[in-house]
């Protein structure tokens, strides 16, 4: 069943998410890993999901799917942010936070339906109905225009179970206006679903975002961000991966995305 909910449409601060072959990166096991985006536009895919929602599963697999269905030429970084709207019919989804429910709302009001529902998929911060069939598409035309920023994003191990993200945007134009973010998603996640919609059903979610950081604003076309993170010990370090992207101020326009997919062996 796919209930759609109207979210008000009275955005929180924001708090702040893959493949995007960047121009560089670099990391040997357990050191820095450094990526930089490149001359074209990588497409931010966005989906808004929860556990309780029994149209979301097929919306899951095809998130999961998106790298290999995209192709090695593709530059894509997908994201699952997880809602909490569904949490009172009976399931509260483990991976929902209240963020997520404000960046969803943030998007919509920049979206010609301002209808917030789940599954909802944003590519490159435009809401795609017709994600089954036109995804590969949306995801082609994007990268045929020339990025307008450049992101360099790290994340390097500390002790104790510590990481150091460090992302800088920069844009040729120093009249260039927008809001550099930062996330941490996780891939390999399995939850069995015990009430709701989808009681009994096991999940598998990539991509889903853990972490939300941001935003920035690009200052004389120049932003950077830096977090000190505690990992918890229930993240699987390697199978976590650090985002950025920039998005365009007061619109919902992705300027440019990068993330740590091209490093080996997750961000630890």
């Amino acid at each position: 069943m796919d209930i759609k909910h109207r979210l008000a449409i009275l955005l929180l601060p924001a708090l702040g998410v893959s493949v995007a072959a960047p121009a560089a990166a670099q990391m040997a096991a357990g050191q820095r890993c450094a990526v930089h985006s490149g001359p074209r536009t990588a497409a931010l895919v966005e989906l808004y999901s929860s556990e309780g929602c029994s149209s979301c599963p097929p919306a899951d697999q095809r998130l999961n799917a998106l790298r290999k269905e995209a192709g090695a030429a593709s530059l894509v970084v997908p994201l699952a942010l997880h809602v909490t709207y569904w949490d009172q019919i009976g399931w509260a989804d483990p991976l929902a936070q209240a963020q997520f429910d404000a960046r969803q709302a943030r998007l919509l009001r920049y979206q010609r339906r301002q209808v917030a529902y789940t599954p909802q998929f944003f590519v490159g911060g435009t809401e795609l109905r017709g994600w089954q069939t036109q995804l590969p598409a949306a995801i082609r035309r994007i990268n045929a225009t020339a990025a307008s920023v450049n992101i360099g994003l790290s994340a390097t191990p500390g002790a104790g179970g510590k990481l150091l993200l460090d992302a800088h945007a920069s844009a040729p134009d120093a009249a260039t206006s927008g809001e550099l973010y930062l996330a941490i998603s996780e891939s390999g996640i399995t939850s069995t679903v015990l009430r709701g919609e989808n009681r009994g059903a096991t999940l598998h979610h990539d991509a889903a975002v853990r972490l939300w950081l941001g935003p920035v604003a690009l200052a004389q076309g120049r932003a950077q961000l830096r977090r000190e993170v505690d990992l918890p010990a229930s993240w699987r370090p390697e199978r976590l991966q650090v985002v950025a992207f920039v998005q365009q101020t007061g619109g919902s326009a992705i300027l440019q995305a990068v993330s740590t997919a091209s490093c080996a062996g997750g961000v630890l």
